[in-house]
């Protein structure tokens, strides 16, 4: 007889927010709409500093263009499931004007249960 399978998956996401500073990389940064520098420049600097370990995502939203975001987190989660949890607690704290960097640690758990027979 087969043993019947029983999956569960979580993610629990840590965020640590703050202004942005020099050095400017973390693990992504939130770039407000009328911000001093834009998704362009942020990524040439990403690029710069990082190659090939960011991307710029734009965003339609009144206060943010763009996030910058450390593409081995976007292995790890859903671009969607992860750019709608930084916008709704980043809203909360970003102006139009800011650029808000933040540490994003992804820490996934996984339980599984098997009948015995």
């Amino acid at each position: 007889m087969n043993a019947k399978k029983v999956f569960s998956r979580k993610a629990t996401l840590s965020l640590k927010m703050s202004e942005f500073e020099v050095p400017p990389m973390q693990d992504l940064l939130v770039i407000g709409r009328k911000a001093p520098i834009g998704p362009e420049a942020v990524r040439r600097m990403a690029e710069a500093l990082s190659p090939e370990q960011f991307t710029v995502i734009k965003i339609d939203h009144p206060k943010v263009e763009a996030v910058l975001i450390r593409n081995s987190l976007l292995q790890m989660l859903e671009k969607e499931v992860l750019i709608n949890i930084v916008l709704e607690e980043a809203e909360r704290l970003i102006n139009d004007t800011m650029v808000i960097r933040s540490e994003l640690k992804i820490e996934v758990s996984v339980q599984r249960e098997v009948e015995l027979l």
